[in-house]
């Protein structure tokens, strides 16, 4: 099959990049699997096992499509996308304006994603684990962390820092933010005992991942799927977080344990031990893995090149009336 993948952003990611890293992936696998792919990405992009065509952003993506491709894969909504000749599908990575109109071949990257927008088609993330080395899971561990975009406040920061400071002693490594904010309204997170190391990518964040008790994820809104939740799987760390969006469908009691009280997180997290490394990457290593991921669009692919529909209707916000930030018990 002669794949074309689509997206904004310039290939390889370097340093920190979720989308683009699982779209990489999603392209080494099927080049693996003997498809030939094929990138449309911003200027500057490299790559190894695909053809690189650069997108001419003073152009409409649908006419820089190249002849001879069986499918499209976009990871974002082009305009004008309902004109395009060739079979197509389009991954929705995040959580889309509720009066942004979708298209009949969206994806959605969970089970609730997809519910929460009126469609049946999704396909987990998965990454390639071989470039996540070792996870050495019998490392000593002495703190835990936080992983995301603090600046965003539905990812709740405070509410981790505060979570892990009802905890005698204990520390929380925020990866994904400075102490200082002023991108977003200007905040400054004072407690001493959370340690702030920017945006981490790489080795860096590999050996934060190893050395901690546990991801405090209490986020305030629907999470389309959550990286960090995998990521920190992977390197034998379970998850405490809140049981919105993709959460309670990643989340198992063997692995983690969820609630949006602050109170009976800390309770939970202060039997971290009672969670097994290995249980918890062996959990990530075998349902979010590059290959299994691969194999689900591949299946949606067929489905799309045969005219067959990948949702009974097409897909739209639900709950419209959502509030901002959902319930967060201090």
């Amino acid at each position: 099959m002669n794949i074309l993948i689509v997206n904004n952003s310039k290939l390889p990611v370097i340093y920190y990049g979720g989308t683009e890293r699982v779209i990489w992936y999603l392209g080494k696998t099927l080049s693996r699997l003997g498809h030939k792919v094929s990138f449309l990405v911003a200027q500057g992009s490299t790559c190894d096992f695909a053809e690189i065509i650069e997108r001419n952003p003073e152009l409409d993506v649908i006419d820089q499509i190249p002849a001879a491709i069986d499918l499209v894969h976009f990871h974002f909504t082009p305009k004008g996308v309902e004109k395009l000749q060739v079979p197509y599908l389009i991954t929705i990575h995040g959580n889309p304006n509720p009066v942004e109109l979708l298209d009949k071949n969206a994806v959605f990257v969970s089970e609730n994603h997809a519910i929460r927008h009126n469609a049946e088609a999704f396909v987990h993330n998965g990454l390639d684990w071989d470039d996540y080395g070792n996870p050495q899971l019998d490392n000593k561990r002495s703190y835990f962390h936080f992983l995301g975009k603090a600046a965003w406040r539905v990812k709740n920061v405070k509410g981790a820092i505060n979570t892990t400071l009802k905890l005698k002693g204990e520390r929380l490594h925020v990866l994904g933010g400075s102490r200082l904010n002023i991108k977003m309204g200007f905040r400054f997170t004072w407690q001493p005992s959370a340690r702030f190391y920017g945006m981490v990518g790489g080795e860096e964040k590999m050996n934060q991942l190893k050395h901690s008790k546990g991801l405090v994820f209490p986020v305030r809104w629907h999470e389309p799927f959550g990286l960090a939740i995998i990521e920190s799987l992977y390197f034998g760390a379970p998850v405490f977080g809140t049981p919105y969006g993709s959460l309670p469908e990643l989340v198992n009691q063997d692995i983690g344990f969820l609630s949006n009280s602050s109170t009976k997180l800390s309770e939970a997290m202060a039997h971290c031990q009672d969670y097994n490394p290995k249980t918890c990457h062996d959990y990530a290593a075998t349902h979010f893995n590059a290959e299994e991921m691969t194999k689900a669009y591949l299946n949606l692919y067929e489905n799309v090149i045969q005219g067959k529909e990948i949702n009974r209707n097409i897909p739209q916000t639900i709950a419209v009336d959502t509030p901002k930030f959902l319930d967060w018990v201090k």
